[in-house]
This record gives structure tokens, sequence and C-alpha cells, in this order.
């Protein structure tokens, strides 16, 4: 029953994506056939707005059934703890996870909840952008190595990026209602798991350190 509800809202979701919003999606590099039945991991660069889910434009609704039962995602406990939004949110998906910000057992917890035929989504920096380039804090915006971990976890398939083109210019963090009628950018980008991990070589610790600081790369180059 909560598959078929999470079903029912994600469909409902790009309906009305396609409804309200334009699509200005690229993929850049190779783009193997049928390539989300093929990722493991998609990352989510450049986040932006709790509206991202209009994404999901670009997905079939075959897509989208198959990932009510498939779909792991680590979700950010201030955002899940919120009455409303975090409802919104374990609905949509029911098995996202919440994990805190914190050096604690939630993030390790997580990764252990990872199963073979799971499809890991996230949002790599952890948190969203404001309008001033910097998180809520201030801070920059910055990949964390968490990514890095599932990347180094997953044993096989792909890893598509999705390089967002931000939706500051429909919602901003602060408005309650979006605007209409706006195009939706992204950038895709696939990654064979397998591949990518050779790329860089030394311990885990410098591995982790080395995918970080190259999606760190893809975030500050490659969104449109």
């Amino acid at each position: 029953m909560r598959h078929a509800l999470a079903f029912f809202i994600l469909a409902l979701v790009k309906t009305l994506s396609h409804i309200f919003y334009r699509q200005d999606f690229q993929w850049l590099g190779e783009k193997p056939d049928d390539v989300w039945n093929k990722a493991r991991v998609i990352a989510l660069l450049n986040h932006t707005s709790l509206y991202e889910p209009l994404f999901i434009q670009g997905w079939s609704y075959s897509y989208l059934w198959k990932i009510t039962n498939n779909l792991s995602v680590p979700g950010a406990d201030v955002t899940l703890n919120r009455p409303f939004v975090g409802l919104f949110w374990k609905l949509m998906m029911p098995n996202i996870s919440s994990v805190s910000r914190k050096s604690d057992t939630t993030w390790s917890s997580y990764l252990e909840s990872i199963q073979g035929d799971s499809i890991v989504l996230i949002a790599p920096e952890g948190r969203m952008k404001r309008p001033n380039g910097l998180d809520r804090f201030g801070k920059a915006m910055t990949v964390r190595p968490g990514i890095a971990d599932i990347i180094l976890a997953v044993p096989e398939g792909g890893m598509i990026l999705c390089l967002s083109g931000g939706l500051h210019h429909i919602q901003m963090p602060g408005q309650h209602f979006p605007k209409l009628f706006r195009s939706l950018r992204m950038n895709f980008v696939y990654l064979d798991l397998n591949e990518y991990r050779q790329r860089f070589s030394g311990s885990s610790r410098e591995q982790k350190l080395l995918i970080t600081k190259d999606l760190q790369r893809y975030l500050e180059t490659t969104c449109p």
C-alpha cells in the first residue's frame, strides 16, 4: 500500500511538472542504452530547493514504479522532522532514512541499510544553497565525503550525476509557493562505478578524498 501511494504521489508530481514547467535537460558524454535502469547511484548536485522533485519530469512512469520499491534515500533529520514537509517526503519515498549532520551512528546505519537492489538517491552537499551562493550558516557549498562512502560501497552498476541549474528562479528557501511556467535546467553525466573507482588509487581514506574533490569539480564546472 505504501509503495502504491508513493507511486501515485511521484506520478502526480511528474504530471504537474510536465504541465507547468519546460524541460531543458542535456546529457554530457556517453549515454548508455537504458541508462536509468543501469544506475545504482543518482547524485543531485547543486541542491537549491525542496521543489527538486520537479526534475522527475525526465523519468518514465515505469521507472517511477520501479524506484518506489528500490529507492534508498538519506534525508536530513531537520527536514524529515518538519510536520508537513517531512510527512510528504516520507510518503513520496518510503525508504527514506533520517540522518543527522552530527558525528553519530545515523550515517553508518544508513550505509548498512543499502541492499543489493537498492538505488541510492543523494544530494551530496547535504544542505541547500541560498540565493547568495552559501548555505544557511553562511558557509560555502561543498560536496561532503558521504557520497564517496556510497561509491566505494556499491559493488557495481552506474552512477548518474544530475547537475542542476538551480531552482531559485522557481522557489527560494523561505518562499511558500513556486513560480510557474519556468524552465528546469539540468545536465546529466553517466559514470560506470567500477571504472570511476579505478581512477583513484591509494587507501580508502585517500580514495574518499579524491572522489570528493572530483565531484566538487563537477559541481563547480558542469552545472548549467
